[in-house]
């Protein structure tokens, strides 16, 4: 039978502007598109996760971070603090 779930853990986010400090932060690689923009590589427990500039960077409970479409942050998360 399907049941419906909610997440219970919070998690830590910020939204990626593209700078050096962020990629730093994160040890992110960037990459050319080949039409007019950068796509961002960002290391995962699963391997590099691609995202573009204006994307989430969520940290969970253990540390860990993957990126989040800023279209589908916005309807997922509230911020609480």
């Amino acid at each position: 039978m399907l049941h419906t779930y909610r997440k219970t853990a919070t998690i830590q986010a910020e939204q990626f502007d593209g700078s050096k400090e962020m990629m730093s932060k994160y040890d992110i690689e960037r990459g050319e598109t080949g039409i007019g923009y950068y796509e961002y590589y960002l290391p995962t427990n699963e391997g590099n996760m691609a995202f573009l500039e204006g994307d989430w960077i969520a940290t969970g409970i253990e540390g860990e971070h993957w990126a989040i479409d800023k279209k589908i942050f916005k309807r997922t998360y509230e911020r609480v603090d």
